[in-house]
């Protein structure tokens, strides 16, 4: 009988990974880090709960760190199988995960020569070689057309409408009198969101693993471009620079994108802008290369064929260059990641920026439990950088229309293509609140036999 086992995303919102069996085959979904509280990153060295080496395969929903993180570490452990994904997730994904190669070396330096490691010595989770072997193992394919993963387990691609070259995976598996079908929704995107298209309608199917991120929760139906506009001048008018906490993959060429062409429109003043992030530099690149991938409505207005690049955008890639920007003036906008402020180079801005009231600090998204964005975002007079409390005076700006996920009604919305009720949908990807508030609108709403699994859970699929 075809099981599934939790081995992330469960009762959390990062650490994806969904262990398929059937036919005496093994494929997993997702293969991604656990991030934001120290307990859940802790995972990540605990050792790897499946056995690397009787695993088949791997497919992949998208390119983000909490999806792609840990396959490395799974190649360095012995896995020797095929990654499946489209093309555009194989070049974030390569892009993503020698970044994250990087951190954790450098890590792994600085604990060894500052001696306050446990482990003698202290090793990274993984290095850019295994990056590279990683890499060796990866397999494009095409959107809407099935595919014969291993076994009995076949798989098509449809776009999820979250990211460039993000995927939902409906599942079926072929034994018996008639197919298993298993859809993982991935993160489904916003309906009408910029830079990205609808996610494709969701499909029938026996069993749905479905995302919940904000699945107790309506994002404000202000449009973006009007919400961002406001956050702009406002951060002009206090004379100060605007920081944006970015992701690097996604968030920071979406921002680049609106910022584009509100200027065109006439609706902010043309800033000089920062993107300080190496990653988001390369990023930058893969997603003009893949521009037809788009959905540029908004940036008709401009007509400029390079919309996702910017009149009056810097790259930043060197160290150096990092530091000048510590120099620049208001009004201006400097983008730099991580997105949620856990680590990399928004660091050293925060701490240089804080303090400052004329400045404006800029969140777009959600903020996990644990990070110091979700802390800003609740309020926190103080924040903890590099050793030190930082006292908040800059101003706290939010722009919830800039997330890349679905939210309670855009769900609904997409589950509303189900005509007939799945025998089981699991909820994942989400905190304990927001999964709860939803497994009981799907229970009250339509009658869905709904479950929240735990960590490690293995389910019977009939």
């Amino acid at each position: 009988m075809p099981s599934l086992t939790f081995h992330g995303a469960a009762q959390t919102v990062t650490g994806s990974k969904y262990l398929l069996e059937a036919g005496g085959k093994q494929v997993l979904i997702d293969c991604g880090l656990f991030q934001g509280l120290k307990a859940l990153r802790e995972r990540n060295w605990a050792g790897t709960p499946f056995d690397v080496k009787t695993l088949d395969k791997v497919l992949l929903t998208h390119a983000h760190l909490d999806h792609v993180g840990y396959l490395p570490r799974v190649v360095r452990e012995g896995f020797g199988g095929e990654v499946l994904c489209n093309s555009a997730t194989k070049e974030l994904a390569e892009i993503i995960m020698r970044d994250s190669a990087k951190i954790q070396e450098a890590d792994a330096e600085y604990a060894n020569r500052k001696g306050f490691s446990k482990h003698k010595p202290a090793l990274p989770l993984y290095t850019a070689d295994d990056v590279t072997e990683t890499m060796s193992l990866f397999r494009t394919l095409e959107r809407e057309e099935w595919f014969q993963v291993t076994g009995p387990i076949w798989a098509r691609f449809h776009d999820a409408g979250h990211l460039l070259g993000s995927n939902m995976i409906e599942v079926e598996v072929r034994e018996g009198a008639r197919p298993l079908r298993i859809l993982f929704s991935g993160d489904v995107g916003r309906y009408d969101g910029p830079l990205y298209h609808d996610p494709y309608t969701a499909t029938e199917c026996d069993y749905l693993i479905c995302e919940s991120t904000y699945g107790d929760r309506d994002h404000p139906e202000t449009a973006i471009l009007d919400e961002l506009e406001a956050v702009v001048n406002r951060a002009v008018a206090r004379g100060g620079v605007m920081l944006m906490a970015v992701f690097a993959v996604g968030r920071a060429q979406q921002l680049v994108y609106l910022l584009n062409v509100l200027e065109c429109a006439g609706r902010i003043p043309k800033l000089p802008t920062f993107i300080d992030s190496p990653m988001a530099v390369d990023a930058t690149k893969v997603f003009r290369a893949h521009a037809i991938d788009h959905d540029l409505t908004e940036g008709e207005l401009c007509g400029d064929k390079h919309v996702l690049s910017g009149r009056n955008v810097q790259l930043s890639r060197t160290v150096d260059e990092s530091k000048a920007i510590n120099h620049v003036k208001g009004p201006a906008i400097i983008m730099s990641s991580s997105g949620m402020m856990t680590g990399g180079r928004i660091l050293h801005h925060l701490k240089q920026r804080l303090p400052d009231k004329r400045n404006t600090i800029v969140m777009g998204g959600y903020m996990a439990e644990g990070t110091r964005g979700r802390q800003l975002q609740d309020g926190a007079p103080y924040i903890k950088l590099h050793g030190m409390e930082i006292a908040v005076h800059a101003a706290i700006e939010k722009v919830p229309g800039l997330s890349g996920h679905a939210d309670r009604r855009g769900l609904l919305r997409w589950l509303s293509a189900l005509k007939t009720a799945p025998k089981k949908t699991f909820l994942t990807h989400g905190e304990i609140p927001a999964m709860t508030a939803f497994a009981e609108t799907l229970r009250a709403e339509k009658g869905w036999n709904v479950h929240i699994p735990a960590l490690g859970e293995r389910a019977e699929l009939e």
